[in-house]
């Protein structure tokens, strides 16, 4: 059986995936900032219908991701509403559900290696055991970054897949990364798109902008993916703190994965 609901919302609340997070008020509000200001790294490979505001979209964060509505207070920790991520998860079940159903073609991606991979890992395992198909095209490709500081060694990055979820990657690590530069790479080597996109990030901007079915997964502090929702995008968004000790995301893999 699933983990109940009403459990599942004491452990986020617990363990500070949702409700009294960690992230600070002030990134949660520059990251709106630079997010209508249309920064690279916090469009996550959308382009927005339209020009939105700052203040515009912090009020699609108090809406969607539930963070302080006062937004006259601009220090302090913030919060995620933990029933608008039991929502939103429930939403994530049902679509699941019926990839699982009807073997469709799935791609899984993060740009949050130390956290948040542990839900994509096990939605990629309970897919693949229910008859999907999960998606890991053979990608020839390299991402040399730039502006590195002079300090640090040059090193190629490459988009590398970990039991059927994608991540970026040099030599040794998985790199954390906002970009949609490597799903942009990842989607050209597919021979057509995938049914399904499970990602966070811009591997999940770059699905959601082009139309494709998307579950996403965003922080308080990345507001990109709930504009995106907002907008009428086809992307269903769990509002969570995606970098707390990955064994606690268990029961929402749980959660999300029991059909």
């Amino acid at each position: 059986m699933s983990v109940p609901a009403s459990d599942l919302r004491a452990h986020l609340v617990r363990t500070r995936i949702a409700g009294d997070v960690d992230t600070p008020r002030q990134d949660n509000l520059r990251n709106a900032a630079l997010m209508a200001s249309g920064h690279a790294d916090y469009a996550f490979g959308l382009v927005p219908g339209r020009a939105w505001t700052a203040a515009e979209v912090e009020a699609v964060m108090v809406q969607r991701c539930g963070i302080d509505p006062d937004l006259d207070r601009r220090e302090g920790a913030d919060t995620i509403d933990p029933d608008l991520t039991l929502a939103a998860l429930e939403r994530w079940r049902e679509r699941l559900a019926k990839a699982a159903a009807g073997g469709e073609r799935v791609v899984l991606a993060t740009g949050h290696p130390t956290g948040v991979l542990a839900i994509h890992l096990a939605v990629a395992a309970a897919l693949r055991s229910a008859g999907a198909r999960v998606l890991v095209p053979d990608i020839d490709w390299r991402w040399d970054p730039e502006g590195s500081p002079a300090s640090e060694p040059w090193r190629p990055m490459r988009v590398r897949a970990l039991n059927g979820v994608h991540v970026l990657a040099t030599g040794g690590e998985l790199l954390h990364t906002h970009r949609p530069e490597p799903m942009l790479a990842l989607m050209a080597v597919l021979d057509e798109p995938p049914d399904l996109v499970v990602a966070d990030h811009g591997w999940a901007g770059v699905a959601a902008d082009r139309g494709i079915d998307t579950l996403g997964l965003a922080d308080c502090n990345d507001p990109a993916l709930f504009v995106a929702e907002h907008e009428g995008k086809p992307i269903v968004t769990v509002p969570l703190d995606d970098n707390v000790p990955p064994q606690h995301y268990d029961p929402l893999s749980e959660f999300v994965t029991r059909w």
